[in-house]
């Protein structure tokens, strides 16, 4: 077998392109082939077609849960490299019916690969974030088609084989690594979309709460991506044992410099296993408050009334002081204290207030609102309505507002004063006579 530094590797290679462009490609067996690939990307078209009309189908039916629809991106993915793919293999069958016979096929053989390249470039890259790898990526793909078509896979191959390095006692080749690539993109896809389809599972089928679906959604996520990272290097030959001391190292880290991330990282599996916080739960941390969007093992997202998303370490909310209003229901208490004069009817205002709590909307009915008389101030009666909502997520602030808006009508329409503090001052009288400074001589 001739390598790629021989000369007449080199000297034959012009002269065989020419004899073969001439004998394989303008001939009718070529155009045979030409006509069942027609046929093939046909066939899958029409194929798609009606996939599509089902995808659509699918879209609809999901319309009215956005939250199960962002699962089913791996229909997404399958939908994009489905044309290609079928015609890969109807030709990839018209190749074994070809070589069956002893038929002409170096035709099918081209259409082949390059359909492969084109569905694993729409696989692997079109979902990249970082454009520069997917244009990496996705030329190496090409190169190892143009390499299998023009037959130099081969050479190619003993090149990169005589190229190594060691690795404590494990050597290593480029040929090596060069396998382990698709191997590991393949495992790392397979890992990305299983983890989606068990997400979707969870979601859909388990039952479980939401935290123990976030849980087990991560738990299920580290491991197929961990499995994926195992059987590549295994693939490579290495030794799992040497990574004891690094992971003795990796500890040692965790215990100076990566403290707190690893604290953050294990007090998000708290979270998770407690159930103490999960996403949806309405919590205050000192003046403010909001609904939890996001629950990540890193970080807590928090959106407050204005808009405002915070990032809250875990750390944070397991040594600090947390109130959750809906732990475990979504009862909340509102007090609103009032102030009223001394010379009003108790009575006729008690009224008043709890009319003006029960045609609040959000405010329940049972529980009742109920009415306090908390004590007698320096220049007012101090009252307080006490009322329950059940949907604090949806703020407190407002409901308050809405009850003293109604409380302040009807006290205005019925005469109820609202005092304000008073103050009494007294000036003491002055003496007509005020001793004078004498005045100083020069």
């Amino acid at each position: 077998m001739a390598t790629p530094f021989d000369p007449a590797f080199f000297d034959n290679l012009i002269p065989g392109a020419q004899e073969y462009f001439f004998q394989q490609v303008l001939s009718w067996a070529m155009v045979a082939q030409i006509v069942v690939i027609f046929c093939a990307i046909l066939i899958a078209r029409h194929a798609t077609r009606a996939m599509d009309a089902w995808f659509e189908r699918l879209q609809v039916r999901c319309a009215s849960m956005p939250e199960l629809c962002a699962e089913l991106s791996l229909l997404v993915i399958f939908k994009r490299v489905i044309t290609s793919f079928l015609a890969f293999i109807v030709i990839w069958i018209a190749y074994g019916t070809a070589e069956h016979f002893h038929w002409p096929r170096e035709g099918l053989y081209i259409a082949g690969v390059i359909l492969m390249a084109l569905t694993l470039v729409r696989l692997f890259t079109e979902e990249m974030k970082n454009r520069f790898w997917a244009r990496m990526l996705a030329g190496a793909i090409w190169l190892w088609a143009v390499l299998y078509i023009s037959h130099l896979i081969e050479p190619w191959l003993t090149l990169l084989s005589h190229i190594d390095f060691n690795l404590g006692q494990v050597r290593i080749s480029l040929l090596q690594i060069s396998r382990a690539l698709p191997v590991f993109l393949l495992l790392y896809w397979l890992a990305k979309n299983l983890s989606i389809v068990w997400r979707f599972w969870l979601a859909v089928g388990s039952g479980l709460s939401t935290a123990t679906q976030i849980l087990l959604s991560r738990l299920g996520s580290i491991f197929l991506y961990s499995a994926a990272v195992v059987l590549v290097l295994t693939y490579l030959g290495l030794d799992l044992t040497v990574f004891a001391l690094f992971s003795g190292a990796l500890g040692l880290g965790l215990g100076f410099g990566l403290q707190k991330v690893f604290a953050n990282l294990v007090s998000g599996f708290i979270f998770l296993g407690d159930k103490s916080i999960k996403p949806g739960d309405v919590i205050q941390l000192g003046d403010e408050y909001g609904w939890i969007n996001f629950l990540g093992i890193r970080y807590v997202s928090v959106i407050t009334r204005n808009g405002t998303e915070h990032l809250i370490p875990n750390e944070k909310l397991i040594t600090g002081e947390v109130i959750n209003w809906s732990y475990s229901q979504n009862l909340v208490r509102l007090k609103l204290p009032i102030g009223v004069a001394y010379g009003s009817d108790l009575e006729h205002v008690r009224d008043l207030m709890l009319e003006a709590a029960a045609d609040t909307k959000r405010v329940l009915k049972d529980p009742q609102p109920s009415f306090r008389l908390m004590g007698f101030g320096d220049n007012a009666i101090n009252l307080e309505l006490r009322t329950w909502i059940n949907d604090p997520q949806h703020g407190v602030h407002s409901v308050k507002s809405d009850i003293f808006w109604g409380i302040w009508q009807r006290f205005r329409d019925h005469g109820i004063e609202i005092p304000y503090p008073q103050r009494d001052v007294h000036l003491k009288s002055i003496p007509d006579t005020l001793p004078r400074a004498e005045p100083q001589e020069g």
